[in-house]
């Protein structure tokens, strides 16, 4: 706990510093139109894509109105057609006054008879109607009225719905989100039309006020979890949110563990299944990764094939994970321990390989496998950052020729290049690639334990890793669940997969009502009895 509190002592925001002062957009719109025009001028800073078009309403030309957009992020062709139309030619021969016709303002009956668009609002602060407008709305304000007129004709341009690129299947569709948030809840709402599945939507960082929507199925999800994703999304505090990653960090259980607390996927079908057994969606505007809450650990051994595949296949690959999570943690620090203390472990014959190997390499096995674990990252992150069309060629050759390099001039044994390249290509097995960080980061620990007190520490070092995750949480639930605590019920999808008709409930402690997922299992037929000659 000392620790913690000197860090949040050093990162403490500073009580005497002035907070985000409340500028003078959140004022009431006054009834003058060129005042309205010049306010919004004057706070966006004559900004040239704030396109403004005045012209006189009906027929008399008595009244005046003002249409606003942000070119770029407006449909400026539907502006035109179903607006701007609209306003300047369908309407030019109506006797408009100040109180309108069949009783009603201009304003309502501009709303109600003149503007052809499924959502308009009525707004009454310059705040609201600001945040609108650089949101991709129009804006319609009329003269000697105090409000204006939100016309939802949002249009930029994204790159739509492609296949996702970090996780990839063999077997099942081929959608990945985008950065538009409507689009990303049109996809899971293709795959889940009940009219059950909510949508909470709110706006989190001061200036960049980013779009955040909350999904649930209400009656599955716990009203707990979701109560507690709302309160954590309402505490942040912050001046932008750029990507949900700013999200998840800002909302995890635990800082310091270097274990994953918040699941993250680019798959609409990974989000569907999500919401089906209670979990609660996050989606971000401008990001195409989905944050899930709560997450379990076996959560992020799981891909979205095991249940596109029949159950044994399924089964096979998920223990293949585990046992490549195995690998990839451990596979260099048990090369250190037995090579170094417990020699009398290995046959006699693959010690006096081992021993023949290593007679001309000047270093320690620890040092050894430092050297080449650091050089595999430092390919690994340069083959990500270079361009896609070299970088894949560049981090494999380079990593053929470095091996045989350093091996030809003994600086390391043959053998440490067989476990580094093993332990390198089991961690790509693993689904979640921020698990599989967590991995790399934790072999580094096991090496120095496996270097200092041989297995023992290797063992020291597995107790503490297994008590730290049983004292994580996610979201209130424990990170091991169903592993600790032992839910029997819910093994039947953790390191096996047991077929569909088996999986008739939903994970206990994610949804406490409504566990049910499908009736009984479904009754075998009979078999056809053979004709007699």
């Amino acid at each position: 706990m000392g620790l913690r509190n000197m860090v949040k002592k050093i990162f403490r925001r500073d009580s005497t510093a002035t907070p985000h002062s409340e500028n003078e957009s959140s004022q009431p719109i006054q009834p003058n139109l060129k005042q309205n025009i010049q306010k919004i001028r004057d706070v966006t800073g004559y900004s040239k894509d704030i396109a403004v078009r005045e012209f006189p309403l009906g027929k008399d030309g008595a009244i005046h109105l003002a249409v606003l957009y942000t070119e770029g992020l407006a449909d400026s062709k539907a502006v035109n057609e179903y607006l701007m139309k609209n306003l300047m030619i369908e309407v030019r021969n109506t006797e408009i006054s100040s109180i309108g016709a069949f009783g009603k303002d201009v304003i309502g009956l501009l709303k109600d008879y003149a503007l052809s668009i499924g959502s308009v609002r009525e707004e009454r602060e310059y705040e609201k109607i600001l945040d609108a407008l650089l949101s991709g709305d129009t804006l319609v304000l009329v003269d000697g009225y105090e409000e204006a007129l939100v016309v939802s004709l949002r249009g930029w341009e994204d790159r739509g719905v492609q296949e996702p690129s970090a996780q990839t299947v063999i077997r099942g569709p081929r959608q990945g989100f985008s950065e538009t948030l409507r689009t990303n809840t049109a996809l899971i709402r293709r795959k889940i039309r009940d009219p059950k599945l909510w949508v909470e939507d709110r706006q989190v960082g001061r200036i960049t006020k980013t779009d955040v929507a909350l999904m649930y199925i209400k009656g599955i999800a716990n009203e707990k979890v979701i109560e507690e994703t709302r309160i954590r999304l309402d505490r942040i505090d912050i001046d932008g949110i750029l990507e949900s990653g700013y999200i998840e960090e800002l909302i995890q259980d635990e800082t310091y563990t270097p274990f994953p607390t918040v699941y993250h996927t680019e798959r609409p079908d990974t989000v569907a299944a999500a919401l089906l057994e209670g979990r609660v969606a996050i989606l971000v505007d401008g990001t195409p990764f989905v944050l899930i809450v709560p997450a379990l650990f076996g959560q992020f051994y799981q891909a979205a094939e095991d249940y596109y595949q029949r159950a044994d296949i399924g089964t096979l690959l998920r223990i293949l994970r585990y046992f490549s999570f195995f690998i990839a943690l451990l596979a260099p620090s048990l090369y250190i321990a037995i090579t170094t203390f417990h020699q009398e472990m290995l046959p006699t014959q693959l010690l006096i390989s081992l021993a023949a190997q290593r007679e001309g390499v000047p270093f320690p096995a620890f040092v050894e496998a430092v050297m080449m674990e650091v050089t595999f990252e430092i390919l690994r992150e340069a083959g990500v950052r270079m361009p896609r069309a070299v970088g894949q060629a560049v981090s494999i050759v380079g990593a053929l020729v470095i091996g045989q390099a350093a091996v030809e001039a003994g600086i390391v044994s043959a053998a440490m290049v067989i476990v580094v390249s093993i332990t390198a290509i089991s961690s790509f097995v693993l689904p979640a690639f921020n698990m599989a960080i967590s991995v790399r980061i934790l072999r580094f620990f096991l090496m120095i334990l496996a270097a200092s007190f041989g297995l023992y520490g290797i063992t020291i070092g597995l107790i503490a890793l297994v008590l730290h995750l049983c004292s994580l949480r996610s979201f209130g639930v424990p990170y091991m669940t169903p592993f600790a605590p032992a839910i029997m019920e819910d093994q039947k999808d953790m390191i096996l997969r047991v077929p569909w008709w088996g999986m008739f409930s939903r994970p206990r402690l994610l949804s406490q009502k409504n566990i049910v997922r499908e009736g009984s299992p479904p009754t075998p037929k009979p078999k056809p009895r053979k004709q007699k000659n």
